[in-house]
Order: C-alpha cells, then structure tokens, then sequence
C-alpha cells in the first residue's frame, strides 16, 4: 500500500519527533510514504487574515504536486495542514469560478479524483485496527490517555468529514487497539489557542490550562494528539507536567520500536518517568 505525503513545514523542524515515529510506525505497518516534491507551506492559520486567495492557492499548488506524483492518495499528518488542504478541496469542488481562479494562477488542473486524508483515518479506515494489533508488542496496559483532537482536525465537518465533531472517537479507538484506556472527558476538541500564542500568550495559557486540568480530573496520564501546533502549546503553556504525545508515537511504544528514545528528547515535557513506570520503555 502506497501513499504520497505532505509533511508540513512542522514534521522536519518543531515537531519533528512526529515526522520519525509516523515513519516508523508506517514502516512497520509495511506501508510507503512517498513525500512529494517541491511541496510548501499550506499557508496555515496566518494566509486568512492576509489574503483568502492566496490562503486557497498554496495548499492548492501542493495537491498538483500530489497529482503529478500519482503516487496514490495524499496523506497529511498535521490536523492544521489538513483543514487547510481539505478547505481548499471543498473550494475547488464546489465553486466552479474559484477553481478556474486558483487553476490559473497555480498552473494545474484539478483532478477531484485525488483524496486528501488525515493521517489518522488512514490508521483507522485504510490499513484498519485489526493490523495495527497484530503489530503490537508491548500493550499500553495502563495508560490512561485523554485523546485530544482540536479544531482543525473535525471542524467544519462539511468540509473535513471525519468523525463526530463534537465527540470524535478515532484517537479513543487507536488507543484501545493499543491497549490503552481513552479516558471519557469533555475538552477533547476545544481550542488550544493556536497560533494567538504568539501575540496572546497569557489567554492561550488560560485556555490550556483548562483543557489540562479537565484531563487531570478524568484520570489521564497523558494527553494524545495528532497536530504540532496542540502538541506545542499544550506543553508548553501548562504548569502541571502533564506528557503530550503524538499518537503515532504511541504506536510506536507498543509496536516497541528501536530507538524510540530520541523521540522524547524533543519533548518540553518529557515522557519517560511516566513509560518506566508502566514498564513502557
């Protein structure tokens, strides 16, 4: 099973440790990544505020670079870059005169038969959970997990169409498959504060700390997530030291691959007291 994959300018820079274990973890699974050429940035949050044109125009030259790769559908790890690409997808489809608008200035023609998929869905629905267990080593046998999703990755449904957008349970299942324990809580898609981090860092503090103390009080360990932005504010902004993983690097601890350790050298927050206590490492 192949795929073409765009990692975002987070998978070889800040959240690097999710580009390697979801290469890992992939391998693994004996599926191939094909990162496409020449990609760029998809323009994240900044591009609406600046330019909406230009906000749909660069995650749109990266789906021509995925067409022309033909390597099979576009896999995005980062729950921001896949809102963008999928909001782009949806212009493309549904409004003929933003399409041939976008068409021209990046130079492509759209081909809708090219599918844009969160990394996620394809664990859960193209390779399946019933493989992902039999890759499974050392069970996650007592980790309580609170599986944070955000708003990127559910939000607008009609545009990203996965999962429930206001109770998602992907993350929660991969954890059970895992051997796991999702803890049932209710802050598991409000906001993380984004990139305000950057200009409104004491209220972004305020909103996760929210979002940490309502994992605490359900019992979680950890917090999980499958986006570099959460991932760093949640670590960043909280005072509780509490771990945040990717999920893949979850996989990765009970698919018990080799030198997992460098992974947490890029944590703020590291995760190993946590992993030796339950005999994780």
């Amino acid at each position: 099973m192949r795929f073409s994959y765009f990692p975002g300018c987070t998978d070889h820079s800040t959240s690097i440790e999710y580009g390697m274990s979801t290469h890992e973890v992939f391998k693994t699974l004996g599926i191939e990544l094909m990162e496409i050429e020449d990609w760029n940035c998809c323009g994240a949050a900044a591009t609406h505020s600046t330019n909406h044109l230009l906000s749909l125009c660069l995650p749109a030259r990266n789906i021509s670079k995925a067409q022309a790769a033909q390597a099979g559908p576009l896999v995005v790890p980062c729950a921001g870059c896949f809102n963008m690409l999928k909001r782009t997808e949806y212009a493309l489809k549904e409004d003929e005169g933003r399409r041939k608008e976008i068409e021209e200035i990046v130079g492509f023609t759209y081909q809708p038969s090219l599918e844009i998929l969160a990394l996620m869905d394809v664990v859960l629905n193209r390779i399946g959970l019933e493989k992902v267990q039999e890759k499974v080593k050392k069970p996650l046998k007592g980790l309580r997990a609170a599986c944070y999703y955000g708003c990127a990755l559910v939000r607008h449904p009609k545009i990203t169409g996965l999962d429930d957008p206001e109770n998602p349970q992907y993350m929660d299942r991969l954890m059970k498959a895992l051997g796991g324990e999702p803890v049932e809580w209710s802050y598991k898609v409000d906001c993380c504060g984004a990139d305000l981090a950057l200009t409104y860092g004491d209220t972004v503090k305020k909103m996760v700390g929210k979002i940490v103390q309502r994992a605490k009080e359900a019992g979680a360990q950890c917090l999980v997530t499958s986006c570099g932005l959460c991932q760093a504010n949640l670590e960043m902004r909280q005072e509780t030291g509490l771990p945040v993983f990717y999920f893949t690097e979850l996989m990765g601890v009970a698919f018990d691959v080799e030198k997992r350790d460098r992974w947490w050298k890029k944590h703020m927050i590291s995760p190993k007291g946590l992993l030796e206590s339950l005999g994780l490492t």
